[in-house]
């Protein structure tokens, strides 16, 4: 049996200090001691050794999809690099590759215009204009930060991800929407999208009004998550072009730096796809 190392409260505090010196996201950090506190509760006495993880990965097994489970092993493995304890890291599980249409997860564009439409009716416009930002560009709830007042004149924002600036391009139809939004709120510099106090909005206040909205519009609260607006984006974007391609540096997935993008066709190239998606109505 594996000699025993106690884990104690003091390892939890320095782990998340090592993740703030290594320039960790708030939400990296914020999921990575959640995930890592949860490993510590489940054990008795703080002991880590491959038996009790052993233990601990089948009890996450019997409560977590797939997914939950390796995303939660990711920052257990992290906490164990750092402890130089890399040699009881636990093994992720095979995950069948697939989508969300194969889970019966997929959202439509009717679903997502009625969702919009409740949204509205309901007087949440600033939720309504965020669901159709991430929906009309496919960037990430945490990319909304990055919309500025400023920017949206030029249709073109910068936002960073995982150290990375990509370029988010905006579609005609929802540049005017936003350019509506602003003046009717009255915006004229700061965060598009922001607290009444003009602080940045917390992505969990955002899923959970997603999944309340849900309710109200009657559909399916399974498929109302932030990140599905950004699958619905992708879907619809290569169904439209069927270029992979773009789709791969519009969503952030590509290595290749940015100012490649100035070097060539790219941002055009762009508008025009983004042109043909045609997810937002302009009368709702």
């Amino acid at each position: 049996m594996d000699k025993k190392r106690q884990m104690t409260e003091r390892d939890l505090i320095n782990f998340g200090n090592y993740l703030m010196e290594r320039e960790n996201s708030p939400a990296t950090i914020e999921k990575y001691m959640r995930d890592v506190q949860k490993f510590y509760e489940f054990s008795s006495d703080g002991a880590i050794c491959k038996e009790e993880l052993l233990r601990y990965k089948e009890w996450l097994i019997k409560k977590y999809a797939v997914s939950s489970v390796n995303s939660m092993l990711v920052a257990l493995n992290q906490f164990l690099g750092y402890m130089e304890l890399g040699s009881l890291r636990l093994k992720r599980l095979k995950e069948q590759k697939s989508c969300v249409e194969i889970t019966g997860r997929a959202l439509s564009k009717k679903e997502f215009r009625k969702l919009v439409q409740m949204a509205r009716q309901r007087g949440k416009g600033q939720l309504a204009i965020m669901l159709e930002t991430m929906c009309a560009t496919g960037v990430r709830v945490s990319e909304l930060k990055y919309f500025l007042v400023k920017d949206i004149s030029k249709g073109i924002v910068r936002v960073w991800n995982k150290g990375k600036e990509r370029i988010v391009v905006l579609p005609d139809i929802l540049k005017k929407k936003l350019l509506l939004y602003i003046r009717k709120e009255h915006l004229t510099t700061g965060l598009l999208f922001c607290t009444r106090s003009g602080r940045e909005k917390d992505r969990s206040n955002i899923w959970r009004e997603m999944k309340e909205l849900a309710r109200w519009a009657k559909v399916n609260a399974d498929k109302v998550f932030p990140h599905n607006l950004r699958h619905l984006f992708a879907r619809t974007f290569y169904k439209e072009t069927k270029n992979l391609i773009n789709l791969s540096d519009i969503l952030g997935h590509s290595s290749i730096e940015v100012t490649r993008i100035y070097a060539s066709e790219g941002v055009n190239e762009w508008k025009r796809d983004l042109e043909k998606m045609r997810i937002l109505d302009l009368t709702t």
